[in-house]
């Protein structure tokens, strides 16, 4: 056309012909447990219970040969120091070596704590999805019994087992894991009976899927969140019921070590002055139980995804 309006070439500037660059991700793909790891990162308070207990089990490991001494070995010539260098936390009443016996004993807390909390994720998480899945009368069954047993106080059931039982640290173990796995259980139910509803655990039966399959390819590790929060609060719970069962006398037998036994033994050496026999055991508790706790609130944040950015 004769007035159509002519533009110049040069207000053109040619794109370049690079599809790789536009193809290219601009930032890369993060994976559930990586982006959930990210987030936990930035809780400074779930870092610091974290880095406790990573130290705390370093210490429970090489602990008992720093210092030179057993934690069974006797001196009374030399009971009841105050801490000093050759006796880092000082001696108790036998005149054993407190730092040897305070990371001797972290062992045998640790170790009950984490075998009791295993022991009720394997049998809550069976029990639980078991019940969860089958429905119906087998639910009602498996749930009113779990209920009975839960109905005895958790610490009462301990002491009675206990008394029946020798003492050690699988007996101790044994009647922690009684009645502690029906929390995981009912946890784990809610769960399970939330997510057989959902159109991916339909589709699976619709296509002819096990009941087995589906609970442990497709139900238990979509909850996994809630029950990791849960694990790391039974640890605690297992390492100060078993710190009050051996302050009853009911604990680790003699000359073992545990927190507990070292604080039923400083019980009283409080009456001369020497709080620091009975401080140091209570401290490596409160700094655990803080440790778990502060770690569980953090795997909670960042396990739940309304908080998923």
């Amino acid at each position: 056309m004769a007035n159509e309006m002519h533009i110049p070439d040069d207000l053109f500037t040619p794109v370049e012909d690079n599809f790789k660059e536009s193809e290219k991700i601009a930032k890369p793909s993060i994976s559930y447990w990586k982006d959930i790891w990210r987030r936990l990162k930035e809780n400074k308070l779930a870092m610091f219970g974290l880095i406790v207990i990573i130290l705390l089990v370093i210490l429970a490991i090489i602990g008992p040969y720093l210092s030179g001494y057993t934690y069974y070995e006797q001196d009374f010539s030399k009971k009841n120091l105050r801490p000093n260098s050759e006796h880092w936390f000082g001696t108790d009443t036998s005149g054993r070596d407190i730092f040897t016996r305070a990371w001797y004993g972290a062992r045998i807390s640790l170790f009950i704590g984490l075998m009791a909390a295993v022991i009720d994720f394997a049998m809550g998480v069976i029990y639980g999805g078991v019940s969860a899945i089958k429905g119906g009368k087998v639910d009602n069954i498996m749930m009113r019994f779990a209920e009975v047993i839960f109905a005895i106080p958790y610490l009462l059931m301990v002491i009675l087992m206990m008394i029946v039982l020798e003492r050690g640290i699988w007996p101790i173990i044994i009647a922690m894991t009684i009645t502690g796995w029906i929390p995981m259980a009912r946890l784990v139910r809610g769960q399970v009976l939330q997510l057989k509803e959902l159109d991916y655990v339909h589709a699976a039966s619709a296509m002819g899927a096990p009941t087995s399959w589906k609970l442990w390819k497709h139900m238990v590790p979509n909850t996994m969140g809630p029950i990791l929060v849960n694990l790391t609060l039974t640890v605690p719970t297992a390492i100060f019921a078993e710190a009050t069962l051996s302050f009853l006398g009911l604990g680790i037998p003699a000359p073992e070590a545990s927190w507990g036994t070292m604080a039923s033994d400083a019980v009283g050496s409080i009456l001369v002055g020497n709080f620091y026999q009975l401080a140091i055991p209570a401290l490596l508790i409160s700094l655990t139980m803080l440790a778990f706790n502060v770690l569980g609130d953090g795997l909670r944040d960042a396990l739940d995804p309304k908080l998923r950015k």
